[in-house]
Protein backbone atom coordinates (compact mmCIF):
# COMPACT_ATOMS: atom_id res chain seq x y z
CA UNK A 1 0.00 0.00 0.00
CA UNK A 2 1.66 3.55 -0.72
CA UNK A 3 0.21 5.56 2.01
CA UNK A 4 0.07 9.17 0.93
CA UNK A 5 2.99 11.89 1.93
CA UNK A 6 0.77 14.68 3.46
CA UNK A 7 3.58 15.67 6.43
CA UNK A 8 3.81 19.34 4.86
CA UNK A 9 1.18 20.31 6.97
CA UNK A 10 2.85 18.00 10.28
CA UNK A 11 6.32 20.19 10.51
CA UNK A 12 7.39 24.02 10.37
CA UNK A 13 8.96 24.39 7.34
CA UNK A 14 8.94 28.45 7.19
CA UNK A 15 12.82 29.22 6.55
CA UNK A 16 13.40 32.29 8.85
CA UNK A 17 16.07 35.08 7.60
CA UNK A 18 19.83 34.89 8.65
CA UNK A 19 18.72 37.67 11.44
CA UNK A 20 15.67 36.13 13.26
CA UNK A 21 17.19 32.68 13.31
CA UNK A 22 20.42 33.84 15.49
CA UNK A 23 19.56 32.02 18.67
CA UNK A 24 16.93 29.53 17.89
CA UNK A 25 17.47 25.77 17.72
CA UNK A 26 16.33 23.60 14.58
CA UNK A 27 15.90 19.94 13.67
CA UNK A 28 15.02 18.49 10.58
CA UNK A 29 12.98 14.74 10.22
CA UNK A 30 12.48 12.56 7.30
CA UNK A 31 8.35 11.80 7.09
CA UNK A 32 9.19 9.29 4.17
CA UNK A 33 11.31 6.97 6.49
CA UNK A 34 8.21 7.55 9.21
CA UNK A 35 6.09 6.57 7.26
CA UNK A 36 7.49 3.98 6.05
CA UNK A 37 7.72 2.35 9.45
CA UNK A 38 4.77 4.47 11.61
CA UNK A 39 2.92 1.96 14.23
CA UNK A 40 -0.04 0.99 12.85
CA UNK A 41 0.75 1.41 9.04
CA UNK A 42 1.10 -2.68 8.05
CA UNK A 43 -2.70 -2.68 10.24
CA UNK A 44 -4.00 -0.21 8.09
CA UNK A 45 -2.52 -1.26 4.90
CA UNK A 46 -4.13 -4.55 5.68
CA UNK A 47 -7.55 -3.29 6.66
CA UNK A 48 -7.57 -0.99 3.32
CA UNK A 49 -6.74 -4.38 1.17
CA UNK A 50 -9.43 -6.52 2.51
CA UNK A 51 -12.45 -3.54 2.26
CA UNK A 52 -11.31 -2.67 -1.46
CA UNK A 53 -12.30 -6.57 -2.32
CA UNK A 54 -15.82 -5.40 -2.33
CA UNK A 55 -14.93 -2.43 -4.47
CA UNK A 56 -12.76 -4.11 -7.17
CA UNK A 57 -15.64 -6.47 -7.17
CA UNK A 58 -17.86 -3.77 -8.58
CA UNK A 59 -15.94 -2.08 -10.60
CA UNK A 60 -14.89 -5.75 -12.50
CA UNK A 61 -19.09 -6.48 -12.80
CA UNK A 62 -19.50 -2.87 -14.34
CA UNK A 63 -16.61 -3.26 -16.64
CA UNK A 64 -17.50 -6.79 -17.60
CA UNK A 65 -21.14 -5.67 -18.05
CA UNK A 66 -19.53 -3.00 -20.66
CA UNK A 67 -17.52 -5.35 -22.09
CA UNK A 68 -20.32 -7.85 -22.91
CA UNK A 69 -22.45 -4.72 -24.81
CA UNK A 70 -19.49 -4.05 -26.72
CA UNK A 71 -19.10 -7.29 -28.28
CA UNK A 72 -22.47 -7.69 -28.61
CA UNK A 73 -22.91 -4.90 -30.90
CA UNK A 74 -19.38 -5.47 -32.63
CA UNK A 75 -21.05 -9.02 -33.81
CA UNK A 76 -24.20 -7.33 -34.55
CA UNK A 77 -22.94 -4.30 -35.96
CA UNK A 78 -23.02 -4.85 -39.55
CA UNK A 79 -26.80 -6.51 -39.81
CA UNK A 80 -28.39 -3.45 -37.76
CA UNK A 81 -29.65 -0.75 -39.71
CA UNK A 82 -28.58 3.01 -39.59
CA UNK A 83 -31.53 3.98 -37.15
CA UNK A 84 -30.82 0.72 -35.29
CA UNK A 85 -27.28 1.43 -35.04
CA UNK A 86 -27.34 4.84 -33.72
CA UNK A 87 -30.11 3.95 -30.95
CA UNK A 88 -27.20 1.09 -30.22
CA UNK A 89 -24.84 3.79 -29.74
CA UNK A 90 -26.03 5.73 -27.80
CA UNK A 91 -27.43 3.35 -25.64
CA UNK A 92 -23.62 2.27 -25.38
CA UNK A 93 -22.32 5.46 -24.51
CA UNK A 94 -25.50 6.07 -21.81
CA UNK A 95 -24.03 2.81 -20.43
CA UNK A 96 -20.33 3.84 -20.50
CA UNK A 97 -21.48 6.83 -18.96
CA UNK A 98 -23.14 5.78 -15.86
CA UNK A 99 -20.76 3.04 -15.20
CA UNK A 100 -18.05 6.06 -15.24
CA UNK A 101 -20.53 8.00 -12.99
CA UNK A 102 -20.75 4.56 -10.40
CA UNK A 103 -16.45 4.18 -10.55
CA UNK A 104 -15.86 7.72 -9.97
CA UNK A 105 -18.27 6.90 -6.54
CA UNK A 106 -16.50 4.04 -5.71
CA UNK A 107 -13.25 5.53 -6.00
CA UNK A 108 -14.25 8.00 -4.00
CA UNK A 109 -15.61 5.47 -1.36
CA UNK A 110 -11.82 3.99 -1.95
CA UNK A 111 -10.25 7.67 -0.79
CA UNK A 112 -12.48 8.36 1.94
CA UNK A 113 -11.55 4.93 3.68
CA UNK A 114 -7.81 5.50 3.09
CA UNK A 115 -7.95 8.95 4.70
CA UNK A 116 -9.95 7.50 7.98
CA UNK A 117 -7.39 4.62 8.12
CA UNK A 118 -4.35 7.24 8.15
CA UNK A 119 -6.05 9.75 10.18
CA UNK A 120 -5.22 8.32 13.42
CA UNK A 121 -1.52 7.37 12.46
CA UNK A 122 -1.12 11.55 10.89
CA UNK A 123 -2.74 13.17 14.18
CA UNK A 124 -0.41 10.72 16.26
CA UNK A 125 2.45 11.96 14.31
CA UNK A 126 2.17 15.78 14.29
CA UNK A 127 1.05 15.61 17.98
CA UNK A 128 4.60 13.74 18.55
CA UNK A 129 6.19 16.38 16.30
CA UNK A 130 4.31 19.20 18.33
CA UNK A 131 5.62 17.16 21.67
CA UNK A 132 9.73 16.90 20.49
CA UNK A 133 9.69 20.28 19.19
CA UNK A 134 8.50 21.79 22.48
CA UNK A 135 10.13 19.32 24.54
CA UNK A 136 13.80 20.40 22.89
CA UNK A 137 12.86 23.99 22.26
CA UNK A 138 13.20 24.08 18.67
CA UNK A 139 12.20 27.22 16.62
CA UNK A 140 11.47 24.95 13.38
CA UNK A 141 11.23 21.63 12.58
CA UNK A 142 12.05 20.71 8.64
CA UNK A 143 10.90 17.94 6.83
CA UNK A 144 13.53 16.88 4.11
CA UNK A 145 11.02 14.64 2.48
CA UNK A 146 8.20 17.63 1.76
CA UNK A 147 10.43 19.81 -0.13
CA UNK A 148 12.66 21.72 1.97
CA UNK A 149 15.48 23.13 0.30
CA UNK A 150 18.59 21.81 2.33
CA UNK A 151 21.77 21.44 0.68
CA UNK A 152 23.80 20.25 3.51
CA UNK A 153 23.01 19.54 7.40
CA UNK A 154 24.46 18.61 10.58
CA UNK A 155 23.70 14.79 11.49
CA UNK A 156 23.08 15.61 14.75
CA UNK A 157 19.80 17.82 14.17
CA UNK A 158 18.08 14.60 12.43
CA UNK A 159 15.56 13.91 14.74
CA UNK A 160 13.81 11.56 12.96
CA UNK A 161 14.74 8.54 15.28
CA UNK A 162 13.54 10.41 18.27
CA UNK A 163 10.49 11.00 16.62
CA UNK A 164 10.05 7.32 15.88
CA UNK A 165 10.68 6.56 19.25
CA UNK A 166 8.19 8.37 20.54
CA UNK A 167 5.46 7.62 18.12
CA UNK A 168 6.17 3.73 19.09
CA UNK A 169 5.34 4.45 22.46
CA UNK A 170 2.28 6.56 21.58
CA UNK A 171 0.75 4.54 18.34
CA UNK A 172 -2.97 4.92 18.42
CA UNK A 173 -5.28 2.00 17.76
CA UNK A 174 -6.21 1.18 14.74
CA UNK A 175 -9.43 1.91 12.51
CA UNK A 176 -12.57 0.32 12.92
CA UNK A 177 -13.11 -1.39 9.80
CA UNK A 178 -15.74 -0.28 7.05
CA UNK A 179 -18.88 -2.56 6.47
CA UNK A 180 -18.15 -4.18 3.26
CA UNK A 181 -20.29 -2.64 0.21
CA UNK A 182 -20.17 -5.81 -1.48
CA UNK A 183 -19.77 -9.67 -1.05
CA UNK A 184 -16.28 -10.54 -1.13
CA UNK A 185 -14.52 -11.81 -4.34
CA UNK A 186 -11.83 -13.07 -5.59
CA UNK A 187 -8.86 -10.97 -5.27
CA UNK A 188 -7.43 -9.11 -8.41
CA UNK A 189 -3.91 -7.85 -8.85
CA UNK A 190 -3.48 -5.30 -5.65
CA UNK A 191 -3.64 -1.36 -5.97
CA UNK A 192 -1.76 0.81 -3.54
CA UNK A 193 -4.16 3.22 -1.34
CA UNK A 194 -2.37 6.42 -2.81
CA UNK A 195 -4.40 5.62 -5.24
CA UNK A 196 -8.28 4.58 -5.97
CA UNK A 197 -9.05 0.99 -6.78
CA UNK A 198 -8.30 1.65 -10.68
CA UNK A 199 -10.54 1.55 -13.47
CA UNK A 200 -10.21 0.37 -16.76
CA UNK A 201 -11.56 2.95 -19.41
CA UNK A 202 -13.55 1.21 -22.44
CA UNK A 203 -14.02 3.68 -25.67
CA UNK A 204 -17.97 3.22 -26.97
CA UNK A 205 -18.06 2.35 -30.53
CA UNK A 206 -18.07 4.89 -33.01
CA UNK A 207 -19.82 5.13 -36.06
Amino acid sequence: MRLFSVLAACALLAVPSVASAQGQKFAYINSQALLQNAPGRAEAEASFEKDMVGIRAQLSKLQDSLNAMNEAFAKEEVSLSPAAKEARIKTLREKEQAWSQQAQKLQAQAQDRQEELMAPIMDNLKKVLDDVRMEGGYAFIFDLAAGAFVVSADKNLDITERVMAKMRLSAPKAAPRAAPSAPAAAKPPTAGPTSAPAGITKKPPTE
